[in-house]
């Protein structure tokens, strides 16, 4: 007779609650009784249907539909300009759809006669949407369908980035409420096809965290092939087997996203090498775009009468800045006293990266978005910057309006505005880059490392030892690779003059020990 065992319900992780552990959250829960009991216990007991996940999936709907209301200008009446900039509809999928012969069933790249200037797998959608499309021409209802078909799967990977970063780290599965809400994303989501490389980029990260590098960096391949952006994760990844020693990880994950990365440009490059290279040619040979310091400054420059800075130029100073801003990052996390995470990494990369290029869409603050939930989940600063990419993505389109109108200065934002609404934008991501490179320098203030974890986001990263430190303040306390220490003949008997274990010491660098004493514990 067989023994029948009872059945063990599995243990469910226990959630940090936003309410306890962000003072902006607690102080709006006091409409509604206020944070969440501390004798409570969420996590242990099941919530039925309304799941974490569950609830973060209806917010991200309920906000993709927004996002789609917002356009509901051009929706009735067409994209034509002025309008759908004083609107506030405008989007890069109608314009595209029209000028680049895919309502006439050109499809990128695979046409000998097109040119798309953006990677492969973009290319792939904005062709595949299209033969979605039923009829043939640019009319209003075709591009109304065209534009309909996009929005649906731009909300579809809106909801997979959403879940990507929840699952990424279980115990604060909240943090990605930053997403499913984030108004940057409401505003600029359906602008034009980032949200598919953000997307691709968030499931690497997200296989990253479960120590699984070979599909971590079959994501980051493919994303990368959408917008060149996700493969700069591989820098945070390289800086942190560095640090680590865990070389191997670094290599399998590069490897496996160049393989990615390779089988989608390889075909396209031989069958339309000119079509598969204009995307190249053209980032190159473009001038200062909107959003960008460089365009800011062109902009007061021909105020002013002064000269203007050409493309070379840009290029050359844009490429120079970011470089300095690397070396900068990669200083910061050999030197910090504490490995920092692979999210913060990513972060001050990717916002180098935007702050140095000489094009800032709009839509580039999805780019962020999800790296700032996992790297400083902090609702105030998040919503400060939101409110900076929102007014810029207003003066954005006032200031085209304008443009496209030739109406005169005051019946439409000036150029002055314009350039301090870049200024702002530029001025509130480079504070946040402050703000997390602070939290590496000073792992109390991290959000995260405040509640006893080391980095759940790392993978093999998570909890691992130095192998290679520089101390700045003390260069003998540095951990170097050549450097052996040997061990003490009496390692077993503590010296009389030892620090005892309970006695308040400093921890060791590359040891995950939570402090009460962090801004946590400043928020309440």
């Amino acid at each position: 007779m067989q023994e029948t065992k009872p059945h063990s319900q599995q243990k469910r992780a226990r959630f940090v609650v936003p309410s306890r552990s962000d003072s902006l959250l607690g102080n709006f829960t006091e409409l509604i009784g206020g944070p969440l009991g501390r004798r409570s216990s969420p996590g242990t007991i099941s919530p039925g249907f309304f799941t974490v996940e569950r609830v973060l999936i209806i917010l991200t709907i309920v906000a993709a539909l927004l996002s789609i209301l917002i356009k509901g200008y051009c929706r009735v009446n067409g994209w034509h300009s002025p309008q759908q900039f004083y609107a506030t509809c405008y989007s890069d999928l109608p314009e595209l759809f029209s000028t680049r012969g895919l309502a006439d069933g050109v499809f990128p790249f695979f046409d000998q006669k097109s040119l798309f200037e953006y990677p492969v797998i973009t290319g792939l959608i904005a062709g595949a949407t299209a033969w979605l499309v039923p009829g043939h021409g640019a009319n209003q209802e075709r591009i109304l369908g065209y534009f309909d078909v996009n929005a649906t799967l731009i909300a579809a990977m809106w909801v997979v980035t959403v879940v990507a970063t929840a699952r990424i780290n279980q115990r604060r599965p909240w943090d990605a409420a930053m997403v499913a809400l984030a108004p940057g994303i409401l505003l600029a989501g359906v602008i034009n096809w980032d949200i598919w490389a953000v997307a691709m980029l968030a499931v690497g990260m997200y296989f990253f965290a479960k120590e699984r590098p070979i599909l971590a960096g079959l994501f980051i391949g493919l994303g990368t092939a959408t917008k060149l952006y996700p493969v700069l994760v591989l820098g945070a990844v390289l800086l942190l087997a560095v640090r680590t020693g865990r070389m191997r990880v670094f290599f399998v994950t590069s490897s496996s996203a160049a393989v990615a990365w390779l089988i989608v440009n390889v075909p396209v490059a031989a069958v339309n090498p000119a079509g598969w290279r204009y995307f190249f040619d053209f980032t190159r040979d473009r001038p200062a775009g909107y959003g960008s310091l460089w365009f800011a400054y062109n902009l007061v420059a021909d105020r002013l009468h002064l000269s203007q800075l050409g493309p070379e130029t840009i290029n050359a100073l844009a490429l120079n800045m970011f470089l300095l801003a690397c070396i900068l990052i990669a200083a910061l996390s050999l030197a910090a006293p504490r490995r920092p995470r692979l999210a913060q990494l990513t972060f001050l990369i990717v916002a180098a990266f935007i702050l140095s290029n000489k094009v800032y869409s709009p839509q580039y603050v999805l780019w962020l978005v999800p790296l700032l939930a996992l790297a400083r989940p902090r609702w105030r600063d998040f919503l400060l910057w939101q409110a900076a990419e929102a007014l810029h993505w207003t003066a954005t389109w006032m200031y085209l309006g304008q443009l496209s109108s030739g109406g005169p200065a005051q019946n439409n934002i000036d150029m002055p505005y314009y350039v301090m609404a870049v200024m702002l934008h530029i001025a509130a991501t480079a504070y946040l880059m402050l703000r997390v490179a602070w939290d590496i320098w000073e792992p109390q203030l991290d959000p995260l490392r405040v509640q006893g974890v080391d980095d759940p986001h790392g993978g093999v990263f998570n909890g691992a030892k130095d192998w290679f430190r520089v101390d700045l303040m003390s260069p003998s306390a540095s951990v170097l690779p050549w450097r052996r220490v040997a061990p003490s003949p009496v390692a077993s008997e503590p010296a009389e003059d030892a620090v005892p274990p309970m006695q308040d010491s400093a921890p060791p660098a590359n040891r995950s020990v939570p402090s009460a004493h962090g801004e946590a514990g400043r928020d309440g």
